[in-house]
């Protein structure tokens, strides 16, 4: 018996102890990975586009901005139709993303926690806005709430303005912003399933409370994540905007809107402020997201872990 299983243990004649599987791992990683010409390449054309289409014109934004000083910079924010455009543009998103949060957060929860008919369809409307194109939804916008709408003449009459006004600029940012919370919390939520919710349940917890203290911790980083994106796209919206504002200058021109009115009245120097506040803001964005990453990289990897 001693002597089967020794001959059953021995290496093949023709096959050496350095011919095995672990021999056979360096030959493999070798095969599946990239030459050092080829890793060098792929890294000069990434960097070669990020300088070409992202780097280059952001520098090109500054440099025009501060063409003529800091003072004139300074000068360009302070006018007073330029002003009321960025308090317009924070007002809007204000009030857009936290809507759109709490939309979000609901959506995400019943797509990824229930089962319920047309469940494909909600989430196949949650990438609406993806598919089309902001002008189009600012034109439903005016088609719905218009003069010559069927909602149109009953606003009127009991004084209610949503076109040409904030609502209308509300509704119409929430509308082409409110996928981007939706969409980082389904993927994440449907990883950790619902196991966590079911014990919080059968402990004697409410929907509330296990919400509060199971849910809510779980999903908090994706959710932060979903709100910033949220927030640079509603503060740098132009398309639906452009279409319901009017652009009654001082009134509803945001941010966006104040760019291209300063720009066609050959006002560089002001256009190119606004842009590069308006390029501040989303770099502040991403930097914000990033210095939560490198801070808390073990707890968000655990939460998606989880």
């Amino acid at each position: 018996m001693s002597h089967d299983l020794t001959a059953a243990s021995a290496p093949s004649p023709g096959l050496s102890p350095a011919s095995g599987p672990r021999a056979a791992l360096p030959e493999l990683a070798a095969a599946t990975s990239e030459s050092r010409f080829a890793r060098l390449t792929l890294t000069i054309t990434a960097l070669a586009f990020v300088a070409l289409f992202l780097l280059l014109p952001l520098a090109a934004v500054f440099t025009e901005a501060l063409r003529k000083g800091v003072t004139e910079f300074v000068l360009a924010l302070g006018d007073a139709e330029t002003f009321s455009a960025i308090r317009l543009t924070l007002i809007v998103a204000a009030i857009a993303v936290p809507l759109n949060l709490v939309f979000g957060v609901a959506a995400a929860w019943a797509i990824a926690k229930f089962e319920f008919k047309g469940k494909a369809f909600l989430t196949t409307l949650i990438d609406l806005p993806f598919s089309v194109s902001p002008v189009i939804s600012g034109l439903v916008f005016v088609l719905l709430f218009g003069s010559h709408s069927v909602l149109g003449p009953w606003l009127q009459s009991h004084g209610i303005q949503i076109l040409f006004a904030v609502p209308g600029l509300v509704l119409a940012t929430v509308f082409v912003t409110f996928p981007f919370v939706a969409r980082e919390l389904i993927p994440l939520m449907q990883e950790q399933g619902s196991s966590d919710e079911e014990a919080a349940l059968s402990l004697g917890a409410s929907g509330w409370q296990t919400f509060w203290h199971v849910t809510l911790p779980n999903i908090k980083w994706g959710l932060l994540y979903g709100v910033l994106l949220c927030n640079a796209r509603a503060m740098g919206e132009f398309g639906a905007v452009s279409v319901v504002s009017g652009h009654i200058r001082g009134e509803t021109n945001t941010m966006p809107l104040q760019v291209e009115i300063l720009y066609n009245e050959y006002n560089f120097v002001a256009a190119f402020a606004v842009a590069a506040l308006l390029a501040l803001l989303a770099l502040i964005t991403l930097i914000l997201k990033t210095a939560l990453e490198i801070r808390y990289s073990a707890e968000i990897a655990a939460s998606r872990r989880h």
